[in-house]
Order: structure tokens, then C-alpha cells, then sequence
């Protein structure tokens, strides 16, 4: 695919020290973002399909969806925190 039409030639090497660290943490933090994003849409995903079981009616969800949902989002977080505990362990152990 020919992205010279959509991307200008960049030479990065033409870059300073500085100007490439700096271009590293946009890009670093534009990852995160993403990571994040896709999170959210995930857990999104998850909870609407578990717990979201009829129409929304006047706006809000049934007293019985909105605990489903608030569970299922704690039970999610509780989760991912969990596992990012056990990879800085299993890091640490190296």
C-alpha cells in the first residue's frame, strides 16, 4: 500500500535527541490511550451483553440491570488489577 499520498516522507534521523525522546512519549502515551480505549470498549461489551437484558426505558436501566452492571464492572476492574499484580510479581521474580 502507497501511504506517500497520505503520510510526507519523514526523516527521522534529522530529528534531535530531544525531538526523538519527546516523539517516544507521544507515541507511548497515544498506546496507552489506545490500551485504555480498548478496555473500556471491552468491558463495555462484556456488561451490556451480560446484564442489559430488555429495553432501556425513559433513559435508565432497571434497578436489577444497574446492580448487574455496577457488579460486573467491579468484578472486571478486580480482575485485570489481579492479573497486572501477578505479571509485576512474575517480573520481579526475573
Amino acid at each position: 500500500m502507497d501511504t506517500s499520498l497520505s503520510q510526507p516522507n519523514l526523516d527521522l534521523s534529522k530529528l534531535s535527541d530531544y525531538d526523538k525522546r519527546d516523539l517516544q512519549q507521544q507515541i507511548g502515551n497515544e498506546m496507552q490511550k489506545a490500551k485504555i480505549q480498548e478496555s473500556i470498549h471491552n468491558l463495555t461489551d462484556i456488561c451490556w451483553t451480560k446484564c442489559i437484558t430488555g429495553g432501556i426505558s425513559n433513559g435508565k436501566l432497571s434497578g436489577k440491570e444497574e446492580s448487574c452492571t455496577t457488579n460486573c464492572v467491579e468484578r472486571f476492574l478486580e480482575a485485570n488489577t489481579a492479573v497486572l499484580k501477578h505479571l509485576e510479581q512474575m517480573r520481579g521474580e526475573m
